[in-house]
């Protein structure tokens, strides 16, 4: 039955199907490879977003807080104003400002309402919860902490947790619970750097 079907199927419809059907998967393809592009990274920090800046959390031993989509960890600042920052010059050499390339996104803890930018020069900065947000210079890499606490510039640069307040507690490996305070504290002028492993 299959060949006396395809003997009466026309010419031109056997050569259209295969036709038709790599179109079709070229054109799915092309929309999955959208539709990934344009979400949002989840998981670990090996799933960083080519097309934008991506805002996540992690654990600490002070509290879950945000990092960018490779974990590197962002801070900041108790001298800045509500969607404003006041760090500039060698300020901003220390304390790079976390600037928005493309989209920005959030993933894991961290939530999407909360994120804004602000103008500076340069382009523009990624805030949260109406907070400017920073890198520090001293962390190597992904996982440390080793400028939370600190009072470098006039004022406290603190660890930011998804709630969008500031963590005042020591960040460390020693897996030690700690709490999120609103607002500024007595807390740790140091801490050790941790490893997403």
């Amino acid at each position: 039955m299959g060949k006396s079907f395809l003997a009466r199927v026309p010419f031109p419809v056997k050569l259209g199907v295969p036709v038709a059907s790599g179109l079709l998967a070229a054109a799915c393809g092309s929309a999955a490879a959208t539709s990934a592009g344009s979400a949002p990274a989840s998981g670990g920090p090996s799933n960083v977003s080519t097309t934008g800046t991506v805002i996540e959390s992690h654990a600490g031993s002070g509290g879950a807080f945000l990092t960018d989509g490779s974990g590197r960890a962002v801070y900041l600042w108790a001298k800045d104003g509500m969607n404003m920052s006041a760090c500039s010059g060698a300020c901003a050499s220390t304390w790079p400002p976390v600037m928005a390339n493309g989209h920005v996104t959030a993933s894991g803890g961290a939530k999407a309402a909360d994120l804004g930018t602000i103008s500076r020069s340069g382009g523009k900065q990624v805030t949260y919860d109406g907070h400017a947000l920073y890198y520090f210079a001293g962390d190597s890499g992904p996982g440390q902490t080793s400028g939370q606490g600190s009072d470098s510039f006039g004022a406290k640069w603190w660890l930011v947790a998804p709630a969008g307040t500031q963590i005042t507690a020591a960040d460390s490996a020693t897996g030690a619970s700690a709490s999120t305070a609103p607002a500024a504290g007595a807390g740790s002028s140091s801490s050790s750097g941790t490893s997403w492993g």
